[in-house]
């Protein structure tokens, strides 16, 4: 059994466990602000869209004593900047913003949430500056490869634009995350594997792949209300995961395993909201299936 767990590379460069702290960069979307639409992908519930980004020296202490209890006085942070699309802003409100998130000693690099369509020449240069003081690494919601899917999600933007994006940012040395949702609508296990394989192919360092999840207020929420929308069980969930393991490289460095959106708004699949109760699930299910990261991309023996 193997795979190439995040966790588990930061533990043996750093020697601690390494937290994220989720930050508000304030940066809206052009899915939301009326430049590609006003209502974001049918899956995105737009909690805190348009936040003003605060104090961010504040919201690292806030979000280092969300992690107190468990991460002790040696603990290292990654900054995290997490919702919406976070490069979505002029540089001169951009650099502040990741500058002050990278100062503190404690953090050891800054993870930047964003569309692949959002990253012009001026941020891209910016991101490698950044780069060569801690590393930035840069994460990428595509979700699917596949175009019937992305114009049903409202993704607004064509697979070519994911392509450039990670070949502009690997081409400066920049650290590219890959996201795949597993279970969207019409989707099935074949198609979902096809994503993942596409992304282990990419040039991405690594990939984080979610559940499905339908979420109060969303538009999908309404698609699931009226029967148009399936959830995945847990066991589907895992056999299809497992799958994806297999068909990725066995160097791309996998960021996680599920997600998990805000139990007070979570409509489905139930299951998901007990978070360790799934992940447990999902490594005892790795162990009794032996799940080897890569093993279908490896030659088969004669």
């Amino acid at each position: 059994m193997y795979w190439n767990s995040l966790n588990d590379r930061l533990r043996e460069q750093y020697g601690t466990k390494v937290y994220k702290l989720a930050l508000s960069s304030g940066c809206s979307c052009p899915n939301r602000d009326g430049t590609l639409g006003e209502r974001g992908c049918t899956f995105c519930d737009g909690a805190g869209a348009f936040a003003a980004a605060g104090d961010i020296p504040a919201q690292l202490a806030a979000a280092k004593a969300r992690v107190a209890a468990k991460s002790g006085p040696d603990a290292r942070y990654i900054a995290y900047f997490q919702s919406f699309t976070n490069t979505y802003g002029p540089i001169d409100r951009l650099r502040p913003l990741y500058l002050s998130a990278l100062k503190p000693e404690e953090i050891v690099a800054l993870s930047i949430a964003t569309r692949p369509d959002c990253l012009g020449t001026e941020v891209l240069d910016l991101l490698a500056e950044l780069n060569a003081v801690k590393p930035v690494w840069v994460e990428l919601g595509l979700q699917t490869i596949h175009p019937a899917t992305a114009k049903r999600i409202c993704r607004g933007y064509d697979l070519p634009v994911f392509d450039r994006a990670v070949e502009e940012l690997r081409t400066r040395g920049l650290t590219v995350v890959g996201h795949q949702i597993l279970g969207l609508p019409g989707e099935t296990p074949e198609m979902m594997i096809e994503t993942a394989q596409y992304i282990g192919s990419s040039g991405v360092n690594g990939i984080k792949f979610h559940l499905l999840h339908i979420l109060r207020g969303t538009d999908l929420a309404r698609e699931w209300e009226e029967g148009q929308v399936e959830t995945m069980t847990l066991e589907a969930y895992i056999r299809v995961l497992e799958d994806c393991v297999r068909h990725i490289p066995r160097e791309l460095v996998i960021h996680r395993l599920t997600g998990d959106g805000a139990k007070r708004d979570l409509l489905a699949p139930l299951w998901s909201g007990d978070k360790k109760r799934v992940l447990n699930a999902i490594h005892q299910a790795f162990l009794r299936d032996d799940v080897e990261q890569g093993s279908a991309l490896e030659p088969k023996k004669t």
